[in-house]
């Protein structure tokens, strides 16, 4: 809707009046004198031929239209579906239907009234309607979703329907919101006898012949003083089964200690002793998945000094469950001397190291010349020539002076491992870190993981490298001060995961020895949930190791009972993964096979599906949450009885629009209809001269 219109100039409008005076005096001189013509026609003529001279000397001036547009943007209206599993199991057919029917009149009562509604599930998704399948409860990352979503637009309210149990992130309570949230409060409140596993508490993998702690949270509801019995099961036999005397609304908390016996992902059931009374069995029982592996890599760091990058780079090793991290600082922490041979390490990564005072310079020759893969560190402590000397690579031709602040660029060529496009957003937002400034020469071989960028401008200078080096694996980061990285990432996000990707992969290609078969198969993860689908990727390469496609790969899945299942599919540029759906809950073994030069090659192994039962752990509604989510959010609370009394509410709040000023400035020269204006004044004046018999 245009609100307004006026012409500004680039001139001085006081030229208007030299213009005018322009087109008269032109017009004057070309018709005082005597035409073929009456006096009427001459007077037309002189005024046409007045007014077409007057506009070309005004354009001259540069006349501009300056518009303003006012758009107004509908209010939105945002139906928010809380789709889990609990939601349904309290809930008949009858109830669901004449549920949606209400949100539905309710959608529409507020369209007419001039809202844009959205509705949604948990997960964003705009649904037309509910299908109560989802294995967890996340409220507060629903509400934060809509928040991010429509960030800068009208939210007139929204209206969230569900029963109030949340099972995942933190609560919504503790969030504001610049909206308000009526609630529809639906399920059943009643506290029924229930007995129930609240939590596990386990490590997901365990060393072969040692014993593993096993944490088991019971909640009691509802149940008069009795002997509760707990047993753990293994490939259906009790190997532990522990009692204890319960009182009303109690925690009960059973520690069990199996042993790790065999190599492989081992399925351990949890299962309680039903009681009578109870309403809900299913949140009796539960699996548990351990994968027993035979030990620990080793990654040694060696440090000439403390440095926060030290403690960076160890929390990231830390939560890999699969590694040991051994930290040896002369003088400060030390290793014994067993520790630290390279025959006993997988990975070292070597700190500002050989460093300037050779506190270090002794065993990084020693690893030097071995074969373990290295991580080196550069920072102004190396001792750069001393690197130089021991054949890495890397090279200096002369001692570097000076240091250059460069900031990270991911290479988009690098081909060991990929990185998530969310890691590849944020890394380039690092702070710069110091690197040597000089003449560096690196390995033919080596391949950049990270450029050196200045400003704007991505340099072919590595700053994180990847080389390999007598059949081994060495990494070189030409700057420190990792931990600036690390801190700003948390400042921006409040977590780290890209920082830890980054680094995590990169620890783990390092550590990892080289995979020379020529057929891979494997799943993308060990463990899966019922409700997603498994997927296998697969590899075969040539004698010199090039990706080749069209073999057939045969699948071949085994589950706990010896029950075979067998899947077939070509691989193909862009199609190397295959997915297979409904799994139920157990162990599977696989075995996949392909042909490749006429001999059959063949890859086994082991993963896991597990039965996602979170959402029937808990089924009693929690009304008083949404009470008080919708008390604090300036919105109301209705249980699902009372619908029509919040659809009479919404009907009285006013749907105000959003009105967007937008101004656009326009030469006036460059509008088409001044140009045609012009051309038929023109065209007028020259037909009737033509046509009296004049020129």
């Amino acid at each position: 809707m245009v609100d307004q219109q006026r012409i500004i100039f680039e001139s001085s409008p006081a030229y208007i009046p030299l213009c005018i005076l322009f087109g008269l005096g032109i017009s004057f001189l070309l018709y005082q004198v005597k035409h073929p013509w009456n006096k009427t026609w001459n007077r037309v003529l002189f005024v046409i031929r007045a007014v077409l001279a007057f506009f070309l000397v005004f354009l001259l001036l540069g006349p501009i239209v300056k518009q303003i547009n006012n758009l107004f943007e509908k209010p939105l209206f945002v139906i928010l579906y809380d789709n889990s599993v609990s939601v349904k199991e309290t809930m008949d057919s009858t109830l669901i239907q004449r549920l949606e029917m209400n949100v539905s009149e309710t959608a529409a009562s507020l369209q007419k009234k001039g809202y844009d509604v959205k509705v949604t599930n948990l997960e964003g998704v705009e649904i037309d309607k509910p299908i109560f399948s989802s294995t967890m409860s996340d409220l507060t990352g629903a509400l934060k979703k809509i928040a991010n979503r429509f960030e800068g637009k009208q939210v007139g309210g929204v209206m969230l329907v569900s029963d109030g149990i949340y099972n995942e992130g933190a609560s919504p309570l503790y969030t504001p919101y610049n909206f308000p949230i009526y609630t529809v409060g639906v399920g059943d409140t009643m506290q029924r006898t229930d007995v129930f596993i609240k939590d596990i508490a386990y490590n997901k993998i365990v060393y072969q012949g040692n014993k593993f702690p096993l944490h088991v949270e019971v909640m009691v509801k509802n149940l008069e003083n009795q002997s509760i019995s707990v047993s753990l099961f293994h490939r259906g036999k009790v190997i532990e089964r522990y009692a204890k005397e319960s009182e009303t609304d109690q925690l009960l908390v059973f520690d069990f200690q199996p042993m790790a016996e065999e190599q492989g992902i081992q399925k351990l059931d949890v299962q309680v002793e039903v009681k009578k009374g109870e309403f809900n069995t299913v949140n009796n029982r539960a699996s548990v998945f351990i994968e027993v592996v035979e030990g620990k890599k080793k990654i040694l760091m060696v440090a000439a000094s403390p440095h926060p990058d030290i403690k960076a780079l160890r929390e990231v090793v830390d939560k890999n469950p699969n590694y040991e991290f051994l930290l040896h600082i002369p003088g400060i922490e030390e290793q014994q001397t067993s520790d630290l041979s390279p025959d006993k390490i997988d990975l070292a990564i070597f700190h500002q190291s050989p460093d300037v005072r050779g506190r270090t310079r002794d065993i990084f020759q020693k690893f030097a010349a071995s074969r373990t893969s290295l991580f080196v560190v550069l920072g102004t402590q190396t001792d750069l020539m001393q690197l130089t000397k021991q054949d890495m690579p890397i090279g200096f031709e002369s001692p570097p002076r000076d240091y250059d602040e460069v900031l990270p660029a991911i290479s988009r060529t690098f081909a060991h491992f990929v990185l998530s496009a969310e890691t590849n957003a944020i890394v380039p937002g690092y702070p710069p870190v110091s690197v040597p400034f000089g003449k560096m020469t690196t390995a033919g071989n080596s391949m950049p993981l990270l450029y050196q960028r200045v400003g704007s401008v991505t340099t072919e200078k590595p700053l994180l490298y990847v080389g390999n080096q007598d059949n081994r694996r060495i990494a070189i980061m030409l700057g420190e001060g990792l931990w600036r990285w690390k801190l700003n990432e948390f400042d921006r996000f409040e977590n780290t995961a890209a920082f830890e990707e980054l680094f995590g992969k990169l620890i783990q290609y390092l550590s990892t020895s080289d995979d020379k078969r020529k057929f891979r198969s494997y799943p993308v993860k060990q463990e899966f949930s019922d409700t997603e689908a498994v997927v296998f990727e697969s590899q075969v390469y040539n004698d010199i190791f090039e990706p080749i496609y069209g073999n057939t790969i045969a699948l071949e899945f085994t589950d706990e009972e010896g029950k075979k299942n067998n899947y077939t599919y070509t691989t193909s540029p862009g199609n190397i993964r295959y997915q297979i759906g409904g799994l139920i809950e157990g162990v599977y073994k696989y075995k996949a096979k392909t042909l490749l030069n006429q001999k059959e090659e063949e890859v086994r192994g082991e993963f896991a599906v597990v039965q996602r039962q979170t959402e029937l752990q808990n089924l009693t509604a929690d009304f008083n949450l949404l009470r008080k989510l919708s008390t604090n959010s300036g919105g109301s609370f209705y249980p699902i009885a009372e619908f029509v009394l919040l659809k009479n509410e919404l009907e009285r709040t006013e749907a105000r629009s959003v009105i967007h000023a937008e101004e656009t400035y326009d030469g006036l020269i460059n509008l088409k209809w001044i140009f045609w204006l012009l051309l038929l004044i023109v065209s007028i004046e020259w037909f009737m001269r033509k046509y009296f018999g004049s020129y």
